[in-house]
Order: C-alpha cells, then structure tokens, then sequence
C-alpha cells in the first residue's frame, strides 16, 4: 500500500525541491541585487510562463498531432477514462489520440476543469486491456494531483534564472557589465556564479518532474486498485519506446508516461532526465503489492 507516510515523504520532496528552485532565484537576485535590466527580464520571463501555463495544453496537443474522439468513436476508451475521472473525484477530461505508432500517453491541461488524456494509436494496438487501464490511471492521477501547476511554477522558477543568464551574457558582450565589477567576483565571476545557478535550477526542475511521475504512479494504483497493470504496461512502453523512438518536440517529452526518446538509466544523465528509471518504478509498484495493497484496496 502507498502509505500515509510514503505520501508524505514525496510530498516534502517537492516543497524541498521548489524551496532549492526558489532558493535558487532570491540568491541569484542578492548577488546581482539592483539590476533594473535582470529585474525586467525576471518579470518577462515569469509573463512568459505564466502565459505557458494558459496555453500549453492546447500546444501539446497541436503539437502531437492529436484528434479529439467522441464516445461513439472510442466507446471503451471513454468508459474507461470516464470511471476512473469518478474514482478520483475529477471531472470527465477530454480525449484525444495521436497517430503515433509508438505506445505512449500523456495528460495535459492548466487544471482538473480544463484536462485532457492523449493516447497514441499505438498504445490501443500494443495494450491489452488491463495495462491500458493502468496507463489512464497514471495520467488521470497527473490530472488530480495538479502536476501541471507545479510543473509550471517550476519552469517559471528555472526560466527566470535561465533569463538572468542571458540579460548577464548580452551585457558582458556590449560593456553594460561595469555596474557589477564592485561585486564579489565581478562581472565575469557572476556571470559564472549565475550558469551553474542556471544549471543546478536544471536539475532541480527534473528532479520535480521525476518526483511528480513517482507520485503519479502510486496515485494511478490506487485508482486503478491494483499496481500491477501499471506496471507491467511500463516494462511493455519502455520496451517500445527504445524500439520505436518517436519524434516529438522536445519541450512536450516530459509529459509522456514513458520517454518518447527511449529514456535514460541510473548516471549522471540521468540527472537531466524528465523521467525517472523505469526499472525503479516497476519496482515501487510491485512492492505496493507484494505489501497486499490491491487486496485491501477492493475490500
């Protein structure tokens, strides 16, 4: 079972995570402090995720190519989606399916209101039945617990430091760096001190959205009442994913269930992956019911 304490233990891995990212900008705004020009980008670059946070479900869509398909088209598909949008206490989100061959899924939406499930047509033809169950799952438990919005913030949070990097480098080019020589390392010292600023923001935004796709498993096995399904269909979509690897922008890559490029395993690259270890998530699943969770959770 995905205890209490499990919960609770992912969760402050998060806040810790977002309270480094934060960290992270209020430093980066102290060592600089005052610049009228970095201040300016600081607030573009936050206007500029915000207006991501509004618009991005609809260009992931666009961007995979994806149709919305009715109930009398996809009947299952929606019965399927439908019971589980009722188990967790959502409402019914869209459905879409993208023409893609390789067996992936991804949910996407500013919130619960305004979600929406993508499959690939591969999926429904690699999937028995169970597993796919168990991959709805997973996305419609990214749709309950909000994912997007905390996946936004910490965007909006690593863009802003990426921002003060390029403000730094533009200034440095054209002579605008004289107003820091009187900092601790001057103008080239902050520019440094500000890439690995921009780099560590990097790791720790991923480092989030692995954390998210933990907690959405757990999450997903619980709706779904058994881990099982969900992970069997990871060892299934991992196996495609290196097979067949799919071509998708490369900003859309870490709303997939599995990465569409064929993932990254336990090394430092590692680090900059969206997605954690499939091996590892398979295991954390079947440990919820090696613990007799899946009877449990149907008594």
């Amino acid at each position: 079972m995905y205890s209490t304490t499990q919960r609770l233990s992912n969760s402050l891995r998060t806040f810790v995570l977002m309270a480094g990212l934060t960290g992270l900008l209020v430093g980066v705004g102290w060592f600089l402090g005052g610049n009228a020009g970095m201040v300016a980008f600081v607030a573009i670059a936050i206007a500029m995720n915000f207006a991501m946070y509004w618009f991005s479900g609809p260009m992931a869509l666009r961007m995979s190519k994806a149709r919305e398909v009715t109930s009398a088209e996809e009947p299952e598909l929606h019965r399927v989606i439908a019971d589980l949008a009722r188990r967790a206490e959502v409402p019914m989100p869209r459905v879409y399916v993208t023409p893609d061959e390789q067996p992936n899924a991804f949910a996407t939406g500013r919130n619960p209101a305004h979600a929406a499930i993508a499959v690939t047509a591969g999926i429904q033809r690699s999937l028995p039945p169970a597993e796919l169950a168990g991959v709805l799952a997973h996305e419609m438990a990214h749709i309950k617990n909000r994912d997007i919005l905390i996946s936004s913030v910490a965007a909006m949070i690593a863009g802003a430091i990426g921002a003060v990097v390029n403000v730094l480098q533009f200034s440095m080019i054209f002579g605008g760096g004289d107003n820091r020589d009187n900092g601790p390392l001057g103008a080239f010292g902050a520019l440094i001190a500000v890439v690995f600023a921009s780099l560590a923001a990097t790791v720790i935004q991923l480092a989030i959205s692995r954390q998210r796709e933990y907690r959405a498993d757990a999450t997903g096995a619980e709706l779904l009442r058994d881990p099982i399904p969900l992970a069997d269909a990871l060892i299934r979509l991992q196996h495609g994913s290196r097979m067949m690897p799919m071509e998708v922008n490369q900003a859309t890559a870490s709303l997939y269930i599995v990465n569409p490029f064929g993932g990254m395993g336990r090394t430092m690259a590692g680090w900059f992956s969206t997605h954690p270890p499939t091996e590892e998530r398979v295991r954390r699943l079947r440990q919820m019911a090696g613990s007799g969770y899946a009877a449990r959770a149907m008594s």
